[in-house]
């Protein structure tokens, strides 16, 4: 089975799957292998990664550089932001056929005008709903491979409503998307209508400090939610932990104070599957001895 492949069997099975974010490459493995069959390349993270606040300020290639590295070093489904397609409807063919060429199993391209900004950020503002069946029909349109997974997202609930926003989607999903996505309902109650009101797989997007409550999976399974997204979770940990060990390098001049609580250096390099590719460095380097 092909990544797509899982990823299309993710989507059609009973249950809920958790997708954790990663903001890089290493966070991708480190999803893998802790066990969850899907990472979701956080556009947010992947900025702030670079420096950058979550403003659509990356460009199509260097995200496509992002996603191709991890598609390569993972073995699970990888998730994309898209952003809003970088464009209108034909920017939007670009960047699918871009995306189908890195690998990548899934993607979810959203209604906001370009450039847009983080979904719980105030200010959104949206595209028409006709305009945005265009992107999703030119996105349908050119993929190649139908196993390649289209996610439609609408921002409209913080400009037109809830109801809107559902109605977006669904419009979407009528016009070929494969998953429906409603960013930044407001509350519990909210999250059970879109759950029971999308005609399609419905995407849930969930960390701490958003417009939208964290529930627990069990509670957003019965809710009909069928994927769920983390984008943040793994960054914001990472952020806290270097802070700590950097103030503990100002303050001490070393990190000995917290050295029990980093990974040792053997883990590090297990991480990355540093003794895999040392095998193969000897395994090619007895080849060209013997030439």
């Amino acid at each position: 089975m092909t990544p797509r492949q899982a990823m299309r069997t993710l989507i059609e099975r009973s249950g809920y799957t958790m997708a954790p974010g990663a903001y890089d490459t290493l966070t991708a493995r480190l999803v893998e292998q802790a066990g969850f069959e899907t990472v979701y390349l956080t556009g947010g993270g992947y900025s702030r990664a670079n420096g950058y606040p979550d403003l659509g300020l990356l460009t199509l290639s260097e995200n496509v550089r992002f996603i191709g590295l991890t598609v390569e070093a993972v073995g699970i489904p990888v998730i994309a932001d898209a952003d809003t397609g970088y464009g209108n409807a034909i920017n939007v063919i670009r960047t699918v056929r871009e995306y189908e060429k890195s690998g990548v199993a899934a993607f979810h391209i959203e209604d906001q005008v370009s450039p847009k900004k983080c979904g719980h950020y105030e200010g959104k503002e949206v595209i028409g709903t006709a305009e945005m069946v265009g992107k999703i029909h030119a996105a349908v349109d050119t993929r190649q491979d139908r196993d390649l997974v289209i996610i439609a997202r609408s921002d409209a609930r913080a400009v037109e409503g809830l109801q809107a926003a559902i109605d977006r989607v669904n419009t979407y999903l009528e016009a070929g998307a494969d998953v429906g996505f409603v960013e930044a309902p407001q509350n519990a109650e909210e999250l059970r209508i879109v759950g029971r009101s999308l005609r399609g797989p419905a995407l849930v997007n969930v960390f701490e400090g958003g417009k939208t409550p964290m529930l627990p999976a069990s509670e957003l399974e019965a809710m009909g939610f069928r994927l769920g997204i983390y984008p943040s979770q793994t960054h914001r940990a990472a952020i806290r932990a270097a802070q700590r060990v950097l103030a503990a390098l100002r303050e001490d001049g070393d990190t000995r104070r917290i050295e029990g609580e980093l990974v040792t250096f053997q883990e590090r390099e297990d991480t990355v599957g540093t003794a895999r590719w040392r095998a193969l460095e000897e395994k090619y380097l007895r080849v060209e001895g013997r030439a």
